[in-house]
């Protein structure tokens, strides 16, 4: 038995910083997909472990079933139906399990996702022999939501196969879960999440479980409809940023400057707005499809413009608005800032030609494009898809 599940990355289209003081924020999904696989040895393979594959780090991790529930003793069944959080005694328990693996030192970042696969699989699938390849592109730590694509797509594998649905595993391509069972995974990438951040917003797993769009606002989320296939072109800067730090930086802005920054938050509160109107409201035609996109260019500059006031730009992102800018194109970053990946919006009428030039540039400056459909599906699963 053999299931693949593919969950998709995340944008903050507006509102990064500022939803930390209560403005309104707007998230959306990307094209671009973290996929896991599950499958199950028969009984003649004589296999009883169960084994983690990063496919794209080229590292794999394994544990005996047997050493999985030694270490379990005391902890009672499965039921995926339940989403739980894992308790400090159970985070000690599957430290000891990954401290095993001997992680090397430059990717010891990974253990927290692996501590997060450990719990999501015994909690949802018991103890039982599998291997679990997980494939992504999105590239890890630049904000485009990797690891709650990890989390989702994980999720998704071990409820597919679990006893808590009914689905066609004859299906052809790929199958979307019904509203409950997205609510469903959705819970248990949180708990997985949690493992990973800590305190986690909830924001970038439900964007990758449900797709589309959110808007969200003092911990509310308001789920979207998007009527424009927008475009983005995404540059990672691959220079790393402390989200945490930036966030701090932030506050001790507004403490230092309070009226100025509370100005600067409701700007940015009306911006998302009426992003969120524009996006969700139909057109009619390609003439109203480019007025629509010139609205949005204009959005994205003025938050970009109100970002560097909070004080979160860097010099790789100026790198990137400046070269963008020659094309007339608007520039924003998205997330954190401070590095990490900067959004490029492609109008429908661009020419490709100008769009390559724009990718040779920015690599020649040593910066990844990707290029990405904006408010897609979310989470998917497929019986049979090659791994």
């Amino acid at each position: 038995m053999e299931v693949r599940a593919r969950a998709p990355g995340k944008i903050i289209l507006a509102g990064e910083h500022a939803v930390v003081h209560g403005s309104t924020a707007v998230a959306a999904s990307i094209d671009l997909y973290t996929y896991a696989s599950l499958h199950f040895p028969s009984p003649s393979d004589n296999d009883n472990t169960l084994k983690l594959q990063l496919k794209d780090l080229d590292l794999e991790f394994s544990w005996t079933v047997q050493r999985i529930k030694d270490a379990f003793c005391d902890r009672g069944g499965c039921n995926a139906s339940s989403p739980t959080s894992c308790s400090p005694e159970t985070i000690k328990i599957i430290a000891a399990l990954v401290e095993e693996q001997y992680i090397p030192e430059a990717k010891i970042g990974l253990a927290a996702g692996v501590t997060a696969f450990l719990w999501l699989y015994t909690s949802i699938q018991g103890y039982k022999p599998a291997k679990v390849i997980v494939t992504s592109e999105l590239p890890l730590g630049s904000g485009l939501g990797s690891s709650a694509a990890f989390c989702v797509s994980l999720s998704a594998a071990f409820i597919a196969l679990s006893d808590s649905v009914n689905l066609d595993f004859n299906h052809q391509g790929w199958l979307m879960f019904g509203e409950s069972k997205l609510e469903l995974v959705n819970k248990w990438a949180f708990e997985g999440e949690k493992l990973i951040h800590g305190k986690p917003s909830g924001i970038d797993n439900t964007v990758s479980t449900f797709g589309n769009m959110i808007k969200f606002r003092s911990g509310a989320l308001t789920r979207m409809k998007s009527n424009m296939q927008l475009k983005m072109l995404i540059t990672n800067t691959k220079v790393g940023r402390n989200t945490k730090a930036l966030v701090a930086s932030v506050s001790e802005r507004t403490f230092r400057h309070p009226d100025a920054m509370t100005a600067v938050f409701t700007a940015v509160d009306s911006i998302s707005n009426k992003l969120a109107t524009i996006i969700e409201s139909p057109a009619s035609d390609e003439c109203a499809i480019t007025e629509k996109e010139v609205l949005v260019e204009e959005l994205m500059e003025m938050n970009q413009g109100l970002l560097q006031c909070m004080g979160v730009s860097h010099a790789s992102i100026e790198t990137v608005i400046r070269t963008t800018l020659k094309y007339k194109l608007a520039t924003k970053l998205t997330g954190a800032g401070g590095g990490g990946c900067v959004l490029t919006l492609l109008p429908t009428i661009l020419s490709g030609k100008i769009v390559d030039n724009v990718i040779a540039e920015l690599e020649s400056c040593g910066f990844q494009c990707l290029i990405a459909g904006i408010g897609g599906n979310g989470l998917e699963i497929c019986f049979g898809c090659s791994a």
